[in-house]
């Protein structure tokens, strides 16, 4: 029964696990690339930038394959619900997501593999350019990277899905059922404290910074990002609704397609704040680092040590790309989701063109949303750093680099938005509305 449940869901929902697919397939090539870098490593600074890299992949795939995996288990809750009512018992729904989540871990794991070896190839050419490693030194592929892939892949995947699956295999059958009728909209009480206290920690750690020494201060920094990104998931729509209302401040003299955005965003904020937090992890990681290295040369106008620089930008890249799943995945999900409220504004007169209009207006509002919350947790926590180690309190971030975020961080959101609308809008209105 279990395998049956499990086949029935992928084939009925295999948009669902897209997201859980694409999350394992990043994290397999990073730990292959990883190994192989490993492998290769003629010095300590190629041998520590590999086993970081490693050991980064893996803790981030745990977090970001997990909450793909919760993702999938929500668009299931019906399913999963009416299974309950008429017997299934807990631990045959906690399986039947663990063996759907290992069937996208495979392929994931293998391909995942090949990609590493390119990859791996690539950027070892990019540390000799850099001075890394010795121009003499050459990449090695070795076949280790396979096992350690699929080692990874499916053990994250299958904890993450036992993991994602536990509370709606609890609930009994009647409370199941209703709950997928109309999932559940408050904050709830302990979230609220849990997030006022990751809030708090933040600002404790930031003022313990600025009386640490350089080192200290540096290594301390990260807490204080994740204590305030933290806070933000957890405090979601507390806090995105006022950052949403400041950012559309910004849209209003852009007509009605972006008033319309505005009103669907502070209306369902959420949904939105689940998808808008790993972007602001992301900008706000990625700030943090280029600036560090750019306000160092700037102020010192002397260049940094070629092998600690680009491991950070390599940490930078792992950490974005998995934010960058976390959040396209639900932003395409939530878009998904909508199709049957598109069809009938369509039926009410409504053109395609007004509906995309309105659909990259959105992803324009959640993006400057994520950039001020990810900019504010940035520079909070940059400036205690500048002031132990460079006597400043003014960071200096290149042109280039802001609009490289910018950029980025905008076409995150407009792509993951604007696909699954785009897509809806291929189907005749009526014809949806009797699918959704």
């Amino acid at each position: 029964m279990t395998a049956g449940i499990a086949r029935a869901s992928l084939r009925s929902r295999p948009a669902a696990f897209a997201g859980t697919f694409v999350a394992l397939l990043f994290a397999s090539t990073v730990v292959s690339t990883s190994v192989m870098l490993l492998n290769s490593a003629t010095n300590d600074d190629l041998e520590a930038i590999a086993i970081v890299m490693l050991m980064i992949s893996i803790y981030l795939a745990i977090f970001v394959v997990a909450s793909t995996m919760s993702t999938a288990v929500v668009q299931q809750q019906r399913e999963f619900a009416m299974l309950r009512a008429v017997g299934a018992r807990p631990w045959q729904i906690r399986r039947a997501v663990a063996l759907q989540a290992v069937t996208a871990a495979l392929p994931a794991a293998v391909l995942g593999f090949g990609l590493g070896g390119a990859l791996g190839w690539w950027g070892f050419r990019g540390m000799i350019d850099s001075g890394v490693v010795s121009p003499s030194s050459t990449f090695s592929f070795t076949w280790a990277a396979l096992p350690a892939a699929l080692g990874v892949a499916v053990l994250t995947s299958a904890v993450a899905g036992i993991i994602a699956s536990v509370r709606m295999a609890a609930l009994r059958p009647a409370r199941a059922v209703a709950e997928s009728a109309s999932p559940r909209c408050e904050l709830g009480l302990v979230r609220t404290a849990f997030g006022v206290l990751a809030v708090a920690g933040g600002i404790a750690a930031l003022r313990m910074t600025a009386e640490q020494t350089p080192d200290q201060a540096t290594q301390s920094a990260m807490l204080v990002m994740i204590l305030f990104c933290a806070g933000i998931g957890l405090l979601g729509p507390r806090i995105i609704g006022p950052a949403a209302a400041l950012a559309s401040v910004l849209l209003r003299p852009f007509g009605p397609a972006a008033q319309a955005a505005m009103l669907n965003v502070r209306s369902q904020t959420r949904r939105y704040s689940a998808a808008v937090v790993p972007v602001v992890l992301g900008v706000a990681f990625a700030t943090m680092k280029i600036a560090v290295h750019t306000t160092t040369e700037h102020v010192r106008g002397v260049a940094q040590d070629p092998s600690w620089a680009w491991l950070d930008y390599a940490g930078t890249g792992l950490y974005a790309g998995f934010a960058a799943i976390a959040a396209s995945n639900l932003l395409a999900v939530i878009s998904h989701e909508r199709r049957r409220e598109l069809a009938l504004l369509r039926v009410v007169s409504a053109t395609p063109g007004d509906l995309r209009r309105m659909a990259a207006w959105e992803a324009v509002l959640l993006g400057l949303t994520s950039l001020i919350l990810g900019g504010v947790v940035a520079t909070l926590t940059i400036i205690p750093i500048l002031r132990n180690t460079l006597h400043t309190s003014v960071p200096y971030l290149p042109v280039t680099a802001v609009v490289g975020i910018v950029g980025a961080t905008l076409a995150l959101t407009l792509v993951s938005i604007g696909l699954p609308v785009q897509m809806a809008l291929r189907k005749r209105p009526t014809e949806t509305i009797k699918m959704a």
